[in-house]
């Protein structure tokens, strides 16, 4: 049975949990908070949640869900410090980000394929079509 039910969710979650819903009432939604606990857990909730919804206002859901499956809930502080965009492809990135800080010719041809398995990769993870910084 899903604790989404906003009718018996005092009776189903820890009193702990409860008071931690009931402290974000003002700022956050009761179905969005029942539905997170569904998904995730009481315990992802209570040390989780605020940080999970900060950043997902900040960039976007997705984003964060992206990071979060690859680095794990217990990162999310660092998702938005390390969020770099969203771009179709490595090069792409690649690209947007030497760009960004030289100007290059528009008569150099680079490599960007290489330019990031030699240098940016170390630095960098792309994943699904999420950049984020992994020194944080």
């Amino acid at each position: 049975m899903s604790i989404t039910l906003t009718a018996n969710y005092k009776e189903t979650l820890s009193a702990e949990v409860v008071e931690k819903i009931e402290e974000l009432l003002p700022t956050y939604h009761l179905d969005d908070m029942l539905e997170f606990i569904d998904e995730k857990s009481e315990h992802v909730f209570m040390n989780h949640y605020e940080d999970y919804v900060d950043a997902g206002e900040d960039i976007g859901y997705k984003a964060v869900d992206a990071f979060v499956e690859y680095y794990g809930i217990e990162n999310v502080e660092h998702c938005v410090d390390a969020f770099y965009g969203t771009f179709d492809s490595k090069e792409e990135f690649t690209e947007d980000y030497y760009t960004g800080m030289h100007d290059i010719p528009s008569d150099i041809v680079i490599d960007w394929e290489a330019t990031w398995e030699r240098n940016l990769r170390f630095d960098f993870d792309f994943i699904d079509g999420y950049v984020f910084s992994n020194n944080w």
